[in-house]
């Protein structure tokens, strides 16, 4: 993957890359959007906004344990997630679970029938994409396919592996990252596309998964003065393990929202889930700064919402399991960045 390319908008044919139908038009309360530039480089892929605003870059090293994008800026181009253990060393930083990298997507418990797992984490059945203890597994990106773009809005897909502590290839993976500049809002969009080439696969019934973000100290409600909403407004993690379901954490729910100080202003992170995503989402969301949708989490989990339930994911082989989610950047609080509203937006852009 020995390349330098960027894409800026205008010059799409100029690279040879096809154009792709432009997404729905952002809300008119918004700002006027500017294009979206892509730069792709060896190890890391760039998404701006004009020529100065980065708002996520894509790390696809084959040194990390799996892609994961850092840094994740809000509009207003300060951090909205944690620098740790990207960056060491700074005043603040919370130093726990070194595997949430700012934000990424994986699986804790990913069971691959018939395949001898020699290298394996204690306590988790099949392969541990989540964690990075000795034995964990690994997501690697193979390739980048595509890279298109059409006034505010870029995608590139991109191919991974899923493979054993081992070194094994268990799933193939098509994950194709949008985002869409709405002017004073950005959203990053995953379509992913799992594919069990292999052998059939079940992914576990852990709470440890799997579309997550780690947000910065200052946002957290523990170190912070930040704020955890979801879709029923519901807020704050929730006491003992939410048991009376007054908080977020193992509900199902749309969305959720961290939302709290950055610097001198107010700014947030959405997760929406796409009500399209075959199994409800669950929320592994917590005090200290976790985010994350979690479909695969069933009674074992500990989720409020699945008591009783035992009906874990499977894939025959040679099947296809498609998720797809958002990423949303904005500034004020939940109800100031109109997080429902672009949750609407989000859902009109599927196919975009």
């Amino acid at each position: 993957m020995k390349m330098s390319l960027v894409v800026v908008l205008g010059l799409v044919a100029a690279v040879g890359v096809a154009s792709v139908p432009g997404p729905a038009a952002p809300p008119a309360t918004v700002a006027q959007p500017v294009s979206v530039s892509v730069n792709v480089a060896p190890n890391q892929i760039d998404f701006l906004c004009g020529k100065e605003h980065l708002v996520a870059r894509y790390v696809i090293s084959p040194d990390v344990a799996k892609p994961y994008l850092w840094p994740l800026n809000a509009p207003s181009g300060k951090p909205i997630t944690r620098a740790w253990p990207m960056e060491k060393g700074y005043a603040g930083a919370q130093t726990d679970h070194v595997h949430q990298k700012s934000a990424w997507f994986c699986h804790g418990d990913v069971i691959p029938e018939g395949i001898e797992l020699k290298k394996k984490i204690r306590g988790v059945e099949g392969v541990d994409f989540w964690s990075e203890a000795d034995g964990h597994g690994k997501i690697l990106c193979t390739k980048i396919d595509k890279v298109e773009q059409e006034m505010a809005h870029a995608k590139v897909t991109t191919l991974n592996e899923w493979r054993t502590g081992d070194g094994v290839k268990i799933l193939d993976e098509s994950r194709v990252l949008h985002v869409y500049n709405f002017g004073d809002a950005q959203l990053i969009v995953f379509d992913i596309d799992l594919h069990a080439s292999v052998c059939p696969i079940t992914f576990g019934d852990t709470k440890e998964g799997s579309f997550g973000v780690r947000v910065r100290e200052s946002i957290t409600e523990e170190k912070g003065k930040g704020k955890l909403t979801n879709a029923e407004g519901k807020q704050g993690e929730g006491a003992r393990s939410n048991r009376d379901k007054t908080g977020v954490w193992g509900l199902v729910s749309a969305w959720c929202d961290y939302s709290g100080p950055v610097d001198n202003g107010v700014a947030g992170i959405t997760i929406f889930a796409d009500p399209g995503n075959p199994y409800p989402t669950c929320w592994h969301s917590r005090g200290y700064g976790l985010m994350a949708a979690n479909p695969f989490g069933r009674e074992k989990s500990g989720f409020p919402a699945m008591a009783g339930k035992k009906d874990l994911v499977k894939m025959a082989k040679g099947d296809h399991l498609k998720l797809r989610y958002g990423i949303y950047l904005h500034s004020g609080d939940v109800k100031a960045g109109k997080v429902a509203e672009a949750f609407e937006q989000f859902k009109k852009l599927k196919g975009a």
